[in-house]
C-alpha cells in the first residue's frame, strides 16, 4: 500500500513542494469534507501557498479536482502493482495474485479510505457529463478489467462475473465502512470476495 497522507495541520510545513503541499491539501480535504464545500481559499491556507501558485500549477480548482482523483486512481494501480510484485517474489500462482489484491482492498477499506469512495463520493457531486466524471468512468473501467483480467488468468469460470461481483462488494464495503465501522466491514469484504472466487474455480 502506498503510504499514509500528511495529516491536514502538517501540510504546510511538510517541506513538499509548492504543488505537491497543494494536492496534498486538496486530497485530504476534498475527501473528507467534500469538492464543493471546500473552495480554493481553505486549499491554499492548507498548503501554505498563494493564491498565484495555485493558479499556476493548476489553472483553477477543476484541475485540481482532477489532479486528486487522478493521485486516487493511481494509489489504487500501485496497490495492484505491488500485490504483482508480491506475488512474483513469492512465486505465487495467478490465483495468489487475486488474493493479494483482496487483501490489500481490505487494508484500504479499513485504513485508508474510511470515509467512503473517493470517486463515488466525486460522482455525487458531478452528477454531468464533464471531465471529472470522464475520469471517473476511465478509472472504473481499468478496474473492473483488470479484475477480470486476473479472474481469467487464475482460470476462474465468468470473469466477468467474478469481475462484476468484487467491484460491486467493494463499492459497499467503502460506503458500508464509513456508516458502520470499517473494523466490521473491512473483513466482511474480504470474506465475501473470496467466497465469489471459491465459487468460480473449476
Amino acid at each position: 500500500m502506498s503510504s499514509a497522507p500528511v495529516a491536514v495541520g502538517d501540510i504546510a510545513a511538510s517541506g513538499l513542494s509548492a504543488r505537491d503541499r497543494l494536492l496534498a491539501a486538496a486530497t485530504a480535504l476534498f475527501y473528507r469534507e467534500g469538492i464543493h464545500s471546500v473552495g480554493v481559499d481553505r486549499v491554499i491556507e492548507v498548503a501554505g501557498v498563494t493564491r498565484a501558485t495555485l493558479y499556476k500549477q493548476f489553472s483553477g480548482k477543476e484541475n485540481l479536482v482532477l489532479a486528486y482523483l487522478e493521485g486516487e486512481d493511481a494509489g489504487l494501480r500501485a496497490l495492484f502493482a505491488e500485490a504483482a510484485a508480491e506475488a512474483a517474489a513469492a512465486g505465487a500462482a495467478p490465483d495468489g495474485m487475486l488474493d493479494l489484491v483482496v487483501s490489500g482492498i481490505q487494508a484500504d477499506i479499513a485504513h485508508r479510505h474510511t470515509r467512503g469512495c473517493p470517486f463515488i463520493n466525486a460522482a455525487a457531486e458531478y452528477p454531468n457529463e464533464g471531465p471529472v466524471r470522464s475520469l471517473i468512468a476511465t478509472h472504473r473501467d481499468w478496474f473492473r478489467t483488470t479484475l477480470r483480467d486476473l479472474a481469467a488468468a487464475a482460470d476462474l469460470r465468468g470473469p466477468d462475473e467474478v469481475a462484476g461481483a468484487l467491484v460491486l462488494l467493494r463499492d459497499a464495503a467503502l460506503v458500508g465502512g464509513y456508516l458502520d465501522g470499517t473494523d466490521v466491514v473491512a473483513p466482511v469484504f474480504a470474506q465475501s470476495a473470496r467466497t465469489v472466487i471459491d465459487a468460480h474455480r473449476r
